[in-house]
């Protein structure tokens, strides 16, 4: 990593920020930078209805302008489960559609800590459950052509999504993409993983900031180390979708994320495990021409077009940038 860039990240890790407290502006920030007066060419809004409570969860459609592929993507957001919304990730989920060729569904899960565990999470399933029942509702011939896709908070809302339709007996998505996923319930200096102490103060994600992000989403400590909040710890990983775990190198969350790979691998199911050089936190959100999304996509893209799941992976790849 370049030095201007460290030098940047570093003031970024201490800008005195209090997520337990300042998420309210942090929040009203994004919706100042990604103001919206008309959705683009492409984008539509749609809401699904919950089916254990009067509500409908808003679900935001992007469809590529070239030609179309087979299959679809369900999206989760990331943003700590507590900022974040279908219209800050509008920019992310357009390229996305892009860069893949295929209709993308951005979910607009309810954030803690208005609603905290497991308010966002059961918005997601539900999302997931009916497409799922009901492929024919987005032009999908079958529940396998639908893709779960999240990034870092949504990553985790993913993985744990697919275990519950597992455990409920439901209908699965054919392959899930986790990027650079949190899937453990601490992110102190004493954790496990030597990712949040090498990398959790100074390259613009901090462990601070993830703990905090925790707490407002899981008030309950001990709810915290449930595999419906940390998939990490689930007794039985098996029979879940092929998976794609995508890491970040200079992210905190990354030996999390690339040790949930290999527990699956462990317990039979077709994981890759692909880490992005030189890369940080959030990258899916970055401008297109970055060399960080650049190697994303074209891991996620080679993971969609495989036709069969295949021998399982080494326990990690790293594709180079440039």
């Amino acid at each position: 990593m370049n030095l201007f860039r460290k030098i940047l990240l570093k003031a970024s890790s201490n800008f005195p920020l209090d997520m337990k407290e300042d998420y309210p502006w942090v929040r009203k920030v994004q919706r100042m930078l990604y103001k919206e007066r008309m959705l683009p060419k492409g984008v539509m809004d749609r809401k699904i209805p919950r089916d254990d409570e009067d509500y409908g969860v808003p679900v935001r459609i992007f469809y590529p302008q070239g030609k179309r592929k087979p299959g679809a993507i369900l999206y989760f957001h990331g943003g700590g489960w507590v900022i974040g919304d279908i219209a800050t990730y509008t920019p992310a989920c357009m390229n996305l559609a892009e860069a893949t060729g295929r209709v993308v569904y951005s979910v607009d899960y309810r954030l803690a800590p208005e609603y905290s565990y497991p308010t966002g999470l059961m918005d997601c399933y539900q999302v997931a459950e009916r497409l799922l029942q009901q492929p024919s509702l987005i032009h999908l011939s079958q529940p396998s052509d639908l893709i779960l896709m999240g990034d870092s908070a949504g990553g985790n809302l993913a993985a744990v999504v697919s275990m519950m339709l597992r455990d409920q007996g439901k209908p699965l998505p054919g392959k899930q993409v986790l990027l650079y996923p949190a899937t453990y319930w601490d992110h102190s200096p004493d954790s496990v993983f030597d990712s949040v102490k090498t990398y959790g103060e100074e390259y613009g994600l901090t462990w601070q900031r993830i703990e905090d992000y925790m707490t407002l989403y899981v008030p309950d400590a001990a709810l915290r180390q449930t595999p419906q909040v940390s998939p990490i710890m689930a007794p039985d990983l098996s029979r879940l979708p092929e998976t794609l775990v995508i890491t970040a190198e200079y992210d905190p969350l990354r030996d999390e994320g690339e040790a949930y790979g290999r527990l699956l691998q462990e317990a039979g199911v077709s994981a890759k495990i692909v880490r992005i050089p030189d890369a940080i936190h959030g990258f899916i959100t970055f401008p297109k021409i970055s060399s960080s999304l650049t190697a994303a996509y074209g891991a996620i893209n080679a993971f969609l077009e495989e036709t069969s799941p295949g021998e399982n992976a080494d326990s990690s790849t790293s594709i180079k940038e440039g």
